[in-house]
């Protein structure tokens, strides 16, 4: 179909949006549970997370910086990288929340939209590093809490 004839259908797009943020909650309740550092998100983690610092070596991924990702100048850093993925990862370039702050949640001001190997590379990159061990230490503690509270 020709793009230049394409038009938005409310519809299509209620859809995406139930299905990015079902995703976002998935992940989120999982990194919230598991040691993330252990988590495999594709069976290409290993070769995203090579590429990723290949394409990427300072990039922060801990807090993004949204011109790191949308920027022209990133956009056409970020191309080739993504399109290594086609036909690898299912839907690879399907839009995809990603959090902004890895130390917080889904909320609206932490939230961005990314293709989902972008998604995959940050993520992949945040558990291999540690940096969402925090969100499991937080989801302990407050299980831990609530437990106490039940106990007493």
């Amino acid at each position: 179909m020709d793009a230049d004839n394409y038009k938005n259908d409310s519809q299509t797009e209620m859809l995406w949006a139930i299905k990015a943020h079902h995703h976002a909650e998935t992940y989120f309740k999982l990194i919230s549970q598991v040691d993330a550092s252990r988590l495999h998100l594709t069976k290409y983690d290993d070769d995203i997370y090579r590429q990723f610092k290949r394409y990427f070596k300072t990039l922060k991924v801990d807090v993004i910086k949204v011109d790191d990702l949308k920027s022209e100048a990133a956009k056409l850093k970020w191309r080739p990288f993504c399109n290594m993925y086609e036909g690898k990862i299912d839907e690879f370039n399907f839009a995809t929340l990603l959090r902004i702050d890895c130390s917080k949640g889904y909320e609206e001001e932490n939230t961005i939209l990314v293709t989902r190997i972008q998604f995959y590379a940050v993520e992949i990159a945040r558990n291999r590093r540690g940096l969402n061990k925090p969100l499991l230490e937080k989801s302990s503690d407050t299980q831990l809490g609530a437990q106490d509270t039940q106990e007493r």
